[in-house]
């Protein structure tokens, strides 16, 4: 059965998902890339984005969880770029150049409408304006009995908690400290809407925990 996953999903000690003041310069924003240092040096990333020799071991293999059975994912609009308001053209198409690393369909969340873009590798993303369960039911009907994830950022994954909408969240807390930035759990009773820890695992990078309804 289809499930909805949060996977890889980087948390600071103080529970930013994000630093601030997000910017071209800054995709994750301020001091946020020291989230993601777990998955930077894992064979996962460096099969994707670079030579392949990565590490091995408890944080790949966590890595390698993330994308096993995915068939679709959702993301927020900050994830796909910088651009804030109504799209000023065609011109931004992602952070990641012509091979996007989806290689599924992704439906990106949007308030502006804006035509599907068809990248190289199998990605093509949709402007969803209709809301987190329309894209959700979009989703899954493109994943074909895949799991979907989401790929945050982390006000997406938020709305989706928040609804009682994920399935399997997981979260690598680094050794890292942000001060400000968007927090995730702020306000959000997990217990109430049914969440329990079924697995957590600690290595010198990051503590892995999955949270499951």
């Amino acid at each position: 059965m289809s499930k909805l996953c949060a996977s890889c999903f980087g948390l600071s000690i103080d529970g930013f998902g994000a630093g601030p003041d997000q910017d071209i310069n800054n995709p994750l924003g301020v001091g946020g890339m020291g989230l993601h240092q777990w998955f930077f040096a894992t064979r996962t990333f460096q099969k994707i984005h670079g030579d392949g020799d990565g590490a091995t071991g408890i944080d790949n293999d966590f890595a390698e969880r993330g994308f096993d059975k995915v068939g679709a994912w959702i993301l927020g609009r900050n994830m796909f770029g910088p651009i804030r308001g109504a799209w000023p053209d065609d011109k931004w198409k992602g952070w990641w150049g012509e091979t996007p690393p989806y290689h599924t369909q992704v439906f990106v969340l949007t308030h502006h409408p804006r035509e599907s873009i068809e990248m190289d590798g199998g990605t093509t993303f949709h402007f969803v304006t209709d809301g987190i369960q329309a894209a959700l039911n979009r989703a899954k009907e493109a994943a074909g009995g895949l799991d979907v994830r989401i790929g945050g950022g982390t006000a997406t994954v938020r709305q989706y908690l928040q609804a009682g909408l994920i399935d399997q969240l997981h979260i690598a807390i680094s050794p890292v400290i942000l001060g400000s930035g968007e927090s995730l759990f702020a306000g959000i009773d997990l217990l109430k809407l049914g969440y329990k820890c079924t697995e957590h695992v600690t290595t010198p990078a990051a503590m892995h925990v999955v949270l499951e309804k």
